[in-house]
């Protein structure tokens, strides 16, 4: 859930072009950046942990002494049950209907068992009325990932690192290149993990967003694209989170972070969600508690606003289905250069219907809708103050095992835009339409055949 203004992609569109990136993997624990004092604290934490981890019990000097003889069995014993498969790990989270592959597990030696999984996708479009800087064809690397994560033990923590594209709808095209370069660098989320009993748990370093109901990477969502609420919402914040666990059916999470990656620790998030066997009901909120002038393409103007939705998913057989609501403000703050606040109020639904073969339909329809006007010179969060933006998606999905195969219909429609800020070389048409493939391959058990 990155946010884009698509005036600052439509200038970087102009000056990359869409070669593709192949980065060695770094792995960096932390990201930089985190307040001296988060990260005091956290080496507090992880220095207590591993000296629990690194105490082993003492084991007794005397031998048992041996049992006696039994009897031979007149029949021969049942065999023992079959050991469980291997479960895939739920970070990072799928959505679905993409299925993610169990890890490959070795032994790192002082560090324990460690899980790995990897994933290679590149994606290419065809459009009609490009954004300025934009062409009707383009094809780049979408994920190129290695995730390594030690998923049990006192100190815990989560890696990942590589190269990746964001593709949104109504945005220019950005490359694999560009991408990691005006982002969230090579290494976008890498975050301790701090288990204190058995229903709490910190979190400290580069973290997904706990807003909205899309993931900011391809292969976690049900298409290709990111959708028009998504492009409103952060992606990735730098922070501290803690996860509670109330009672049978509830679970909350709350952050204190950066926001819009601003690396200005102002912000505060949680999320609060219910969830009883096929259903489940979440509430986010987000918001900046300060103001912050400072703006990239990473950190828009919507650094400044407050954020909430409320998302029911419903996953049973061979369905997934998630309408949602997302209300946001960007107030007026002459400080930040915005002289005429706006909001904005949207809805989505996702669905998703798996049939046989490994084919499945995803498909969502959005609608987004800014307040304002180009006369009270309220600030552009679309295609202009007072626009609105409608969207269609549709993603036929096959996956066989570790590869994968599927493709974005995607329509767009931009209403009450301002000329200059809807499709087309001059701004000035309506609609959109885009064609998306990708193709890619997962990697996990299937290194190591274990």
């Amino acid at each position: 859930m990155m946010t884009t203004t698509r005036q600052g992609l439509i200038a970087t569109s102009r000056r990359t072009g869409f070669a593709t990136l192949f980065l060695a993997p770094l792995l960096a624990a932390l990201p930089a950046g985190l307040p001296a004092a988060l990260l005091g604290s956290a080496a507090t934490l992880v220095c207590s942990a591993a000296q629990a981890q690194n105490a082993t019990p003492a084991t007794s000097a005397a031998a048992p002494a041996a049992a006696p003889a039994s009897p031979a069995p007149s029949s021969a014993a049942p065999s023992s049950p079959a050991p469980a498969a291997p479960a895939p790990l739920p970070t990072p989270p799928l959505t679905g209907p993409l299925q993610w592959l169990p890890p490959a597990v070795f032994d790192a030696g002082p560090l324990g068992k460690l899980s790995a999984n990897g994933i290679v996708s590149g994606y290419g479009l065809a459009q009609n009325n490009p954004l300025p800087g934009d062409s009707t064809g383009q094809a780049t690397l979408s994920n190129g990932f290695l995730f390594i994560q030690k998923a049990d033990g006192p100190v815990q923590y989560f890696i990942q690192t590589g190269a990746y594209a964001i593709p949104a709808l109504a945005t220019p095209f950005l490359s694999a290149a560009a991408t990691v370069k005006d982002f969230f660098g090579p290494v976008p989320v890498a975050f301790l993990k701090l288990p204190v009993g058995k229903t709490t748990t910190f979190e400290i370093g580069s973290l997904p967003t706990l807003m909205g109901a899309e993931s900011t990477f391809t292969f976690q969502n049900m298409n290709v694209e990111r959708g028009l609420l998504w492009n409103q919402e952060n992606a990735v914040n730098r922070g501290i989170q803690i996860n509670q666990t109330l009672g049978k059916y509830l679970t909350a999470s709350f952050s204190w972070n950066d926001g819009y990656y601003s690396d200005r620790y102002s912000w505060l998030s949680g999320s609060l969600t219910f969830t009883k066997g096929a259903h489940s009901l979440a509430f986010d909120a987000m918001g900046n508690a300060g103001s912050t002038k400072f703006q990239t393409l990473a950190t828009p103007v919507q650094n400044n606003s407050s954020m909430y939705a409320l998302i029911y998913t419903y996953t049973k057989g061979n369905w997934i289905i998630q309408p949602y609501y997302q209300f946001s403000d960007v107030p007026t703050d002459a400080r930040v250069g915005v002289s005429q606040g706006a909001t904005t109020n949207g809805g989505a639904l996702l669905l998703s219907y798996a049939f046989k073969h490994g084919f499945s339909l995803p498909a969502r329809v959005e609608y987004l809708a800014t307040s304002g006007s180009a006369t009270n010179g309220a600030v552009n969060l679309l295609f202009g103050p007072g626009s609105t933006g409608t969207s269609l998606t549709v993603t036929p999905t096959w996956q066989k095992s570790a590869l994968f195969v599927r493709g974005d219909l995607a329509w767009v429609h931009a209403g009450s835009y301002a000329s200059g800020d809807a499709f087309g070389s001059a701004g000035t048409s309506a609609s959109q339409f885009r064609a998306v493939a990708e193709i890619g391959i997962l990697f996990g058990s299937n290194i190591t055949g274990k």
